[in-house]
């Protein structure tokens, strides 16, 4: 199951105590549907359960009967009402006239506080989808009409979230990215339990990423530290061969015997064996004035 359907499943199952937030949720699947006018309603979905529910509220709040049709692959429900009695009684029922050039969210039908929580719930099961939080950060809805568009974002800013617009195959798309973004709008909705699954998801992402930030950086002073050791062995085996070891002064050929001996030690695990003890950047001072030698030999 994809972190979308969880979603939608999660907020199918909410419960409202209220009748206005049943209202206002059905008029969210209602309004954000294919089709919402005095001529046709039409609502499609992907999930059966979603669907069942739109037929059920339609029937309980509207007294409006209808039928589900599926497609041929079975992969999509559709509830169409083309007689125009019945979606008169719906349009009116949200307080819509046939006097409205373009479709927009009436206001009216919210009474209570938690009834523009259960709107935008019904808009997501309606025309939403989120991205698992394993792979990406991503929530949208998809959007036929410019006015309907313009009216929920400013519905969310009033909520203090801040979506982003872009267009799609002449669709408008409301998006957010930002992840605590989506879990606020998670929370706002009701899908409260998908809310802390994607925060559990990012903590131990965050975690990975944080390791593997950690490994790279530790490989790359390994490679380091092997690069140059490799040119420090080499610069006091061309010594040895061509002058020996006692060509050096004495701290010098203390420390070319000592990394002969140890090549695979860092600088400061290298300081450590003399007595006393060198500093790491004393280390490095000797091999690089025994490798300044061996390139003027």
């Amino acid at each position: 199951m994809s972190f979308s359907s969880k979603v939608k499943n999660e907020l199918i199952k909410k419960e409202y105590e209220k009748s206005c937030c049943k209202r206002s949720l059905l008029y969210g699947m209602a309004l954000f549907s294919k089709s919402f006018s005095f001529s046709e309603l039409h609502f499609q979905s992907e999930n059966d359960k979603i669907t069942r529910l739109f037929k059920k509220l339609l029937l309980e709040l509207c007294n409006v009967r209808c039928s589900i049709r599926v497609s041929p692959s079975g992969k999509n429900y559709s509830i169409i009402i083309d007689d125009k009695t019945a979606c008169a009684k719906v349009m009116t029922y949200f307080h819509h006239t046939k006097q409205e050039r373009s479709l927009r969210i009436n206001h009216s039908n919210f009474v209570c506080n938690e009834c523009v929580n259960a709107f935008i719930a019904g808009a997501f099961l309606s025309t939403g989808t989120v991205s698992s939080p394993e792979k990406d950060y991503h929530l949208e809805f998809t959007v036929p009409y410019l006015n309907l568009t313009k009216s929920l974002v400013t519905l969310l800013q009033e909520l203090e979230l801040e979506p982003k617009l872009t267009s799609r195959k002449g669709y408008h798309v409301i998006y957010f990215k930002d992840s605590e973004a989506i879990e606020d709008f998670l929370y706002i909705m009701g899908a409260s339990a998908s809310m802390f699954d994607m925060m559990n998801i990012k903590i131990v992402k965050e975690i990975r990423n944080s390791a593997n930030r950690r490994a790279n950086c530790e490989t790359a002073n390994i490679e380091k530290t092997v690069n140059a050791a490799g040119e420090q062995l080499e610069a006091i085996v061309k010594i040895k061969k061509k002058k020996g070891l006692d060509f050096l002064s004495e701290p010098l050929r203390e420390m070319a015997e000592i990394r002969l001996k140890n090549p695979d030690l860092s600088l400061s695990e290298l300081g450590g064996m003399f007595n006393p003890p060198l500093s790491r950047s004393g280390v490095n001072h000797r091999l690089n004035r025994i490798i300044k030698i061996s390139k003027e030999l």
